[in-house]
């Protein structure tokens, strides 16, 4: 019999952690009857009752896993790392919050079993804030625009991974993944399915303008090199301006040397100019190198403070 196993990350989630369970649960008794399952919570050092919940699921259901982490790893690196510590034939990643909908497993399973290895959930649409979707579908446009990889628009990473794209992932070896990029780079035998993204059934979202900024920079300096090219050829432009200017005033100074008065200005707003445009690049060059820095420490995605259920299977 196959088994799916079912990766579930959490952060605060005390009042989303037994319902999500129950549901996945009815959806394999009603639906997927011919299936094992296995549901993998990994919780991010959550600072609520989320942890007392989940070891409270995992002594009444050895098929509920958990993995708890020593700290919080970020938005990324726990649900990677999640994934890789499943053992079904494939694995569904899905939030907590019940944003991403329980009843589209059946469906993924059915394009799995049709021969595709990845099946990814894409949000055409969205009950969550309306601007918060008009930004995010700017940034998927940007980003696919500037990436010499295709990028998948409206992609979360809910969806579901064929073992062989697991084992993929534990391959890759990557301290700093960002999962997007990575199936849209190398998953092969892809489908994409529509749905509505619901609004969180309870609790408060973790995911704040910071946490927004970093995953964007992650994906954009991960994934495109219009950073570094524009900072190259701006900086090439503007220093043959710069010059066209110095050699225009000084001709201008000395053909007319008492009734040309330079002053200051030119030179302060020059300065001005300039030196923002530096601190920008500055700045988007420092981007990329504390990409660079992360993958170079190479340090583990997560440190676990406590794994559950593992050894029920001598695992």
């Amino acid at each position: 019999m196959k088994r799916i196993s079912v990766v579930v990350p959490t952060y605060n989630e005390e009042e989303n952690v037994i319902p999500i369970s129950e549901a996945i649960i009815n959806e394999f008794k009603n639906n997927l009857p011919d299936y094992e399952y296995e549901i993998l919570f990994i919780d991010n050092n959550s600072q609520d009752n989320t942890r007392i919940i989940l070891r409270e699921l995992c002594a009444g259901n050895f098929r509920i896993k958990a993995i708890l982490n020593a700290k919080n790893f970020g938005q990324f690196n726990s649900p990677y790392y999640g994934m890789c510590q499943s053992t079904g034939d494939c694995t569904i990643l899905m939030c907590a919050d019940f944003q991403d909908p329980v009843e589209m497993i059946p469906l993924f399973v059915h394009e799995w079993e049709m021969g595709h290895r990845i099946v990814c959930g894409i949000k055409k649409t969205s009950r969550e804030n309306r601007m918060m979707f008009v930004f995010r579908s700017l940034y998927y446009k940007i980003i696919k625009k500037l990436s010499e990889t295709e990028q998948i628009e409206h992609f979360t990473g809910f969806g579901l991974y064929d073992k062989s794209f697991i084992q993929t992932l534990k391959n890759l070896d990557d301290p700093m993944p960002f999962l997007r990029g990575i199936v849209a780079e190398l998953g092969s035998k892809r489908i994409d399915i529509p749905y509505e993204q619901a609004r969180r059934r309870a609790g408060k979202t973790s995911n704040n303008l910071y946490r927004l900024y970093d995953a964007a920079m992650i994906g954009f300096t991960s994934y495109t090199k219009i950073g570094l090219r524009l900072a190259t050829i701006s900086g090439f432009i503007l220093s043959g301006i710069s010059i066209l200017i110095a050699i225009i005033y000084l001709i201008l100074k000395l053909m007319f040397w008492y009734n040309f008065p330079a002053g200051t200005t030119p030179i302060l707003l020059g300065i001005f100019v300039f030196s923002s445009v530096q601190i920008f690049f500055i700045g988007l060059l420092g981007e990329y190198i504390v990409n660079m820095n992360t993958r170079i420490m190479h340090r583990p995605l997560v440190v676990e403070e406590e794994r559950i259920n593992f050894w029920k299977e001598g695992q």
